[in-house]
């Protein structure tokens, strides 16, 4: 039975971006056919490795997120400059744009995403586009078309044409009811937000599409990711990066979450290297297709005591939103990474003090963390 899907022409003046840019409203245009003949028929495919071919050619979608952009740098460095294409909605800033390929690519226009593999000669693809948690919450039909929509027009396209594709899953996919410390990669998950629920349906889809018509999915749940490079948003593990902007500027922080909540947390080179990882294993290695990374996890308390180690007259204040408590409470305290080190050899570099050091090395010399050095 032949796969039918609608063709949709996004608006793309809307979008929520964290690694993640995207086309968003989908507009039914034609119906055609696309037979999972030509998915089933290559079901036995195998992972090409680089001593069997050149380079992979590397398009990334929702690339002006601050994952995306790291990425395609690291990628470039590695495959080089040409072979990897950064891809939004968005004009991008002019280090982006002049640093390497960049294209338009709306990913609820299938007809248009599909001729980007085909002309570029696409073999990887990193799925980054998608609608987070709170402008989710508000726009849950804008959600559903992007986080999902969008998706199923990825894995059709990744599948068709043999392409190793990557998406990435969070530790939003969990909720209030699955085991928190630690939190294994198979167990229940039943998250609250729609951002959650298309995470879960990523996961499952590609998993399935992987089994069904030998589609070369790999994923990984991300924990709270931390970069200098970015400015906190107010997301629920983003006072993990205001504290260090808190302690350069005024010495007084503030925190939402209670002192004890336990999260898992990330530096994003830690994150990025991972990504390739779990990219360049081998097929045969891998015996799953979704695996948790970790790095480190800790308390607001226990973060502000290595902050202080810089900054010692930093002051600490705890005034609770009950909102991102609440989200916080049924997320993982601990990530069971075991089976992403057993299976593709994941071993992080930065725990807590190698992240306290790299972020003040990063945002600057302020003359307290001067002294205190």
């Amino acid at each position: 039975m032949p796969v039918v899907r609608s063709l949709g022409r996004a608006a793309s003046q809307l979008l929520q971006s964290s690694g993640c840019g995207c086309g968003l409203s989908l507009v039914p245009v034609r119906a055609i056919a696309v037979s999972p003949r030509q998915v089933a028929s290559d079901a036995s495919f195998h992972s090409v490795t680089f001593s069997e071919s050149d380079h992979p050619r590397v398009l990334i979608t929702g690339g002006l997120g601050q994952l995306g952009v790291g990425l395609a740098k690291l990628l470039r460095k590695r495959f080089g400059k040409n072979n990897v294409i950064l891809s939004d909605i968005r004009k991008p800033a002019d280090n982006v744009f002049y640093s390497g390929p960049f294209i338009f690519a709306d990913i609820l226009d299938y007809k248009n995403l599909r001729e980007i593999v085909v002309n570029n000669r696409i073999t990887w693809l990193f799925h980054y586009s998608a609608l987070l948690s709170a402008v989710g919450e508000a726009n849950v039909p804008l959600a559903r078309a992007v986080n999902i929509t969008g998706l199923h027009n990825v894995l059709d396209i990744a599948a068709e044409h043999n392409l190793r594709l990557f998406v990435p899953s969070t530790i939003g996919a969990f909720g209030p009811t699955s085991p928190r410390d630690p939190t294994p990669d198979l167990c229940i998950q039943r998250p609250r937000t729609i951002y959650g629920v298309s995470k879960v349906h990523a996961e499952l889809m590609g998993e399935y599409y992987h089994y069904r018509y030998g589609l070369d999915f790999r994923c990984l749940r991300y924990p709270g990711i931390i970069s200098a490079d970015s400015q906190p948003g107010g997301g629920t593990t983003d006072y993990a990066v205001q504290i260090f902007h808190d302690a350069i500027k005024t010495g007084k922080f503030k925190c939402y979450l209670r002192p004890d909540t336990r999260l898992p947390m990330m530096y994003i080179d830690d994150c990025l290297k991972a990504t390739l990882e779990v990219m360049e294993a081998p097929a045969e290695a891998l015996t799953m297709r979704t695996y948790n990374i970790s790095a480190m996890s800790f308390t607001p308390e226990e973060l502000a005591q290595e902050v202080q180690k810089y900054v010692p007259e930093l002051q600490v204040t705890y005034n609770v939103d009950q909102v991102r408590q609440a989200i916080a409470d049924s997320w993982p305290m601990n990530f069971d990474d075991s089976n992403a080190r057993r299976d593709w050899g994941w071993k992080h570099d930065y725990d807590l003090p190698e992240l306290v050091t790299t972020m003040f090395s990063y945002l600057g010399s302020d003359s307290r963390i001067a002294q205190a050095n």
